[in-house]
């Protein structure tokens, strides 16, 4: 009999393969239009939509979404994938957390497209920009938002420390085939990039009111399109990203989840 924790497991492999697909369309639409992939995850959503059984898939991006947020979120509390006690490993864990609210966001969004409560078009901004604009009405919103701002600066501290080092890897089945590592560190690096673009953005929206210079995970990307080679590097490096997502949906090595493992742990 299957227990609850394996089930979540399965579910959190379906958010590593979501999640692959969500970059996989957004470079592949930013590297076809660089237009298009401003809209970011609206635009990818509006894609999948569109196929065959979208609906469907849509439902499914969205629990694998919301069970790979979840994951990270009990990741940042309760460091559950052992991470060290110093400075590094707080980084990763902190980097976690913005991860979880990224990815929570990415779930909400594809959960609306399922649902047909948005229909969205082109330049009407995404679900990211949403939510940066109402926490900013709050008292706290701007403290809040430039926190979450220096959560992505630390995830892309992350991330570039991933892509130079192959670190990652201890989390990937030693099954896996050997390929896995070069996609991932170049994708990795490419992440890196975008999130630093978004944390920097929330930082100035949050905390030097310029909250119309926020950025979303596709106006990241397109930010770089005047920056010659780089943009497409990028771009390919996220479809990259994509395909490494794809790969240890099945190779990733998910620690149980269990009740005596959620306590926070600082």
């Amino acid at each position: 009999m299957v227990d609850k924790s394996e089930k979540f497991s399965w579910l959190v492999r379906i958010g590593y393969a979501a999640r692959g697909v969500v970059y996989i369309l957004l470079g592949y639409l930013a590297l076809s239009t660089a237009g298009k992939a401003g809209d970011g995850q609206a635009a990818v959503f509006d894609m999948i939509q569109d196929a065959p059984m979208g609906e469907v898939i849509l439902y499914l991006v969205a629990l694998g979404l919301l069970a790979y947020a979840v994951f990270k979120a009990i990741d940042a509390a309760s460091n559950i994938e052992s991470h060290s006690d110093d400075a590094s490993g707080k980084g990763k864990r902190v980097g976690a957390a913005a991860s979880a609210i990224a990815h929570l966001v990415l779930a909400y969004t594809a959960y609306q497209f399922a649902a047909g409560e948005k229909q969205q078009s082109a330049g009407e901004g995404g679900s990211g920009q949403e939510v940066a604009g109402s926490l900013l009405t709050w008292d706290m919103g701007p403290v809040l938002l430039g926190l979450v701002g220096l959560g992505f600066l630390v995830a892309a501290a992350v991330q570039a420390k991933n892509a130079y080092t192959g670190n990652f890897m201890k989390h990937v089945s030693g099954s896996a085939p050997r390929y896995v590592e070069p996609i991932g560190r170049a994708g990795h690096a490419s992440r890196a990039v975008v999130f630093a673009l978004i944390g920097w953005s929330l930082i100035k929206g949050a905390w030097f009111s310029r909250s119309g210079e926020i950025k979303g995970l596709g106006e990241a990307l397109v930010a770089l399109s005047d920056n010659g080679v780089i943009y497409p590097l990028v771009a390919l490096g996220l479809i990259l990203f994509g395909v490494f997502s794809l790969i240890i949906a099945r190779y990733r090595i998910i620690p149980d989840i269990r009740k005596d493992n959620l306590k926070p742990r600082l």
